[in-house]
């Protein structure tokens, strides 16, 4: 598994864990978060795929897998949703928190 992998793995497996804590609620609009997860993929995937294109940054050969979307690697294609669905669940956890404390 390539470095950039396991980033992204070990920053989804306690939000992705936690999430279905009952009294969370996490997924009550499941509509509402896969339509924020695809439209930071797009807006920000697009943003990443130009900057490669030209030449802004590149990606490190040995960090991430071969597969390329886009020309992009493909653990780069899954930061967006991953590190966005890691904010909202912050998020919701807070919001939650804050509705226990009151």
């Amino acid at each position: 598994m390539s470095r950039y992998a396991w980033v992204l793995l070990l920053s989804m497996a306690a939000p992705l864990a936690l999430s279905l804590f009952p009294g969370l609620k996490f997924y009550r609009s499941l509509r509402s978060l896969i339509l924020s997860l695809s439209l930071v993929l797009a807006i920000f995937g697009s943003w990443d795929i130009f900057a490669v294109y030209r030449g802004h940054w590149s990606f490190d050969a040995d960090a991430v897998w071969r597969i390329r979307i886009i020309n992009l690697p493909v653990e780069e294609v899954l930061f967006f949703p991953v590190i966005t669905f890691c904010c909202i669940f912050t998020w919701e956890s807070l919001m939650y928190l804050k509705r226990k404390v009151k």
